[in-house]
């Protein structure tokens, strides 16, 4: 705690001492210590901007570069002063004159200039480049990002904590680029700084020691001369220092180490590149006139440092092929729980080609079981059902880059997800190479462009996903759609215990007293049909006893629930506090209760097909035109045909919702009527 006190009230003190540099002269031993301190702290900025992972590791650094730019600018009139006023500004600056450059004014001033060549010219400009690029690039990637979190969010692969901290992360980094655009600059503005006052130094010493002292010009220049280029060199080395640090946090484009450690997997990744730099040393070092030794041992190294990786490769190849080897080796000896285990149908399963086998990995590209697993959180959450183990296989039937989704061992979905590209989604994609598709579950037109294009995909203004997002939302829908078939007897069971933990008289009144489990699951799995979660299972299961007493029809249980369910069946479609609905013109409702007739599967409607066709094509008109204006709409109709008028409309949109009368008053909000369906023409409210 004491050193959290003392952290928060360093900086400002620091700063309160910077600004009395400007003013308050100082003593040459004092002035010592505080260059001293700015050399030091530059190296420290130095190394630790070597040291970070990311960028947003050193968050600081902007307001840093401000604050030590102030710093190194208030040293600089300290030591002026004493420079100008004194003659003497302290050891480090006396010994930066005569000793580092020889006592020799042309070699302190050439050196001076060279060191504000290199910063000002090569690394403060290219620095400030790559920030400014850098800050543009970013501000014009955050739209798609923050898509791309919204879409990991709405498929389940992240709960709403991840999404909100992922957000974060993307804000803060538009910010820190666009804080190390103005930072670098600082820096720049500190390299012309250093420029002016070491002219003004050299005039004014030159004056002062002629004017005042009455020296000889020979004697002011030695003088007072060496001291301005010692004061100009003990500045401008935590300058250079300074811009290397911010050049080498705005190049970062790894986050996978620290520098060091990045620098030397990659350099030595290739065996070929160090054997053939080893060879053109050593051919170098048999040129006449050519020094042997540096180059012959230079070159040396670099060929024992290949054959080193040679080496290591060789060996790493032989402990993979170890494995492969023994299992081809022994016996094969299929007992009859394997062929039982080879036999069973699995309930949802991944087919993948087999250059699609990565996706099963560690990597953030290759998380695909760790993200079906959350798949599988969501579901339980959203439907209340428990999406059983998902098995994932290879299957070299598949055509290359393709994946198949099976429920029960029938294909329900099918999609590609070609090794090392990213889904490009967007309307102006003309200009991103790659094959023109459709995105599986939404059918949003996209390409499936290279892996290192996608920042200039995000610049371009598309969304852009990673393989397994792709499969892992196609997953997603697919299982919601096919809810009811992933429940299982078993499923019912366990959740049936569930309740009755918590609601034993539910539970022993309904189960076996009034229905079977098979008739429980006939009706859960008659909601899902209809995308009904089924969580509240105390609820459901009250309604059901009551009206098992007077029916066990299945489809008036699944009413029965529907009703008790109540406000829960609409709230999903209301929008802005209304409820958007379409609605059957009075004459044509009533024609088709007349025609409603009980069947083994539920009650149908007996409708003329010409009369169907366009009651359907008015439908889909009129959710056309809800969906351009970014709105969603729901039928509403009696009780009496809606289970019966549900079936027929999934023949022209499966995700048509149908709501009874009573069951869109029961949300208790505003309904708005936006068409009115009659069979031979629709009527625009």
């Amino acid at each position: 705690m004491q050193n959290r006190s003392v952290a928060r009230f360093a900086v400002p003190v620091g700063v309160v001492g910077i600004v009395l540099l400007l003013v308050v002269p100082l003593p040459p031993a004092m002035l010592d210590v505080l260059i001293v301190v700015n050399i030091t702290a530059s190296l420290v900025i130095l190394l630790t901007s070597m040291y970070v992972q990311k960028p947003l590791d050193f968050s600081v650094f902007p307001s840093l570069i401000l604050v030590f730019t102030l710093f190194r600018l208030g040293l600089n009139v300290a030591s002026t002063r004493l420079v100008l006023g004194q003659g003497f500004a302290g050891e480090v600056i006396d010994a930066f004159g005569h000793f580092v450059v020889g006592g020799s004014l042309v070699i302190g001033l050439v050196i001076f200039l060279i060191l504000v060549v290199i910063q000002f010219v090569v690394i403060t400009n290219g620095a400030g480049r790559v920030a400014e690029v850098g800050a543009r690039f970013t501000l014009d990637a955050m739209p798609g990002k923050q898509m791309a979190i919204d879409a990991d969010l709405n498929s389940g692969l992240i709960d709403e904590d991840t999404a909100r901290r992922r957000r974060a992360e993307v804000s803060a980094e538009a910010d820190f680029y666009g804080a190390m655009d103005g930072g670098s600059k600082f820096v720049k503005g500190d390299a012309i700084a250093g420029i002016v006052i070491t002219v003004i130094n050299l005039v004014g010493g030159f004056a002062i020691g002629m004017v005042q002292m009455g020296m000889s010009a020979g004697e002011a220049i030695e003088r007072f001369s060496l001291l301005t280029v010692g004061d100009g060199l003990v500045t401008q080395i935590p300058a250079l220092l300074l811009s290397v640090s911010t050049g080498i946090v705005v190049t970062r484009a790894t986050a996978e180490g620290d520098m060091g450690t990045a620098a030397a997997s990659q350099l030595t990744q290739s065996r070929t590149a160090l054997l053939v730099a080893g060879g053109a040393a050593v051919a170098l070092a048999l040129l006449p006139g050519m020094p042997k030794l540096p180059f012959l041992a230079v070159g040396g190294a670099l060929l024992v440092a290949g054959q080193r990786i040679g080496a290591r490769e060789k060996a790493e190849a032989a402990a993979a092929a170890e494995p492969a080897v023994a299992e081809v080796a022994a016996p094969s000896a299929e007992t009859p729980e394997q062929l039982i285990e080879q036999m069973r149908v699995h309930t949802l399963e991944i087919l993948l080609a087999p250059d699609l086998v990565d996706l099963v990995g560690t990597g953030p590209d290759q998380d695909l079981l760790a993200r079906v697993r959350a798949l599988r959180h969501k579901v339980a959450l959203d439907l209340g059902i428990v999406v059983p183990p998902v098995r994932t296989r290879d299957s070299v039937d598949l055509p290359p880059s393709t994946y198949v989704v099976r429920v029960a061992g029938v294909e329900v979905g099918r999609g590609q997800a070609p090794p090392g590209r990213v889904l490009a989604l967007g309307d102006d994609l003309a200009a991103l190479p790659g094959t023109a598709v459709s995105e599986p579950v939404f059918g949003l037109p996209g390409k499936w462009v290279p892996a290192e294009l996608r920042h200039a995909a995000e610049i371009s203004g598309a969304t852009v996903v990673d393989r397994v997002s792709v499969l892992v939302t196609h997953l997603s829908a697919l299982v919601h759609d096919h809810a009811a078939r992933l429940l299982g007897r078993e499923d019912v069971r366990v959740l049936t215990e569930g309740v009755k933990q918590v609601n034993p008289s539910v539970v022993e009144e309904l189960v076996p007293a009034l229905l079977s489990l098979g008739e429980v699951q006939r009706v859960l799995q008659g909601l899902l049909v209809e995308q009904v979660p089924i969580r509240d299972l105390g609820r459901i299961y009250e309604a059901l006893t009551l009206r098992a007493r007077v029916s066990t029809d299945p489809e008036g249980l699944v009413e029965a629930a529907r009703s008790a369910l109540g406000p829960a069946l609409a709230a999903p479609y209301v929008q802005e506090g209304a409820l958007r609905v379409l609605t059957l013109e009075p004459v044509l409702e009533h024609q088709l209760a007349e025609n409603l007739r009980p069947g083994d599967q539920g009650s149908q409607l007996l409708v003329d097909p010409q009369r169907l066709d366009t009651v359907l094509a008015q439908l889909r008109a009129a959710v056309g035109r809800a969906e351009a204006e970014g709105r969603g709409v729901v039928l509403a109709c009696s009780p009496a045909i809606r289970p019966a008028l549900r079936r027929l409309v999934a023949l022209a949109d499966p995700r048509l919702p149908v709501l009874s009368y009573s069951e869109v008053t029961a949300a208790g909000v505003q309904v708005d009527t936006v068409g009115v369906v009659n069979g031979d023409h629709a009527i625009a409210a």
